[in-house]
């Protein structure tokens, strides 16, 4: 499977920013402490996620970005095609003749049928399914937590 470290940290900041955007705005720098991720690569993303229309940015104090719609209505499969990447798994490249020398391999079908199952799996699961996940929840308080006593040390250490 071709699903990178783009793809994942793409599906990861979307959820970041859909578990966080009830009060407005996201900024990148939140999730980016709250994901890891570093502030830089959430800029590519979210430029490509923007230029896909998943995403909406504000400008000024008060900042960041915004799901462009509902999150039932943004699947999984949007997000990782909004950041170029795919879910081929045959490894046969574009054409489904070049396997093998130009001609098409012995499991090529069994290949192409798993990515199509991927794909149709990535299609039916919306950011507001994983949102009400119990274990997305709990990973989700655990963070905002860590950001709240971090940034409680940071400040008393001036």
């Amino acid at each position: 499977m071709k699903l990178t470290t783009k793809g994942r940290y793409a599906v990861t900041a979307m959820l970041d920013l859909s578990l966080h955007s009830q009060d407005g705005p996201v900024s990148l720098a939140d999730i980016s402490d709250r994901q890891d991720i570093s502030l830089s690569y959430l800029e590519q993303l979210f430029s490509k996620l923007r230029k896909r229309g998943l995403v909406v940015s504000m400008r000024g104090p008060g900042g960041g970005y915004s799901l462009s719609r509902s999150p039932a209505e943004i699947a999984m499969s949007s997000i990782i095609l909004a950041v170029d990447e795919n879910v081929d798994v045959t490894n046969c490249g574009n054409s489904s003749e070049g396997c093998q020398q130009s001609k098409r391999c012995l499991t090529h079908d069994l290949w192409a049928d798993l990515s199509g199952r991927i794909q149709s799996f990535l299609d039916d699961i919306t950011l507001e399914d994983m949102m009400k996940r119990k274990e997305v929840i709990e990973v989700a308080e655990r963070q905002n937590k860590k950001v709240v006593e971090e940034a409680t040390l940071h400040n008393l250490n001036g």
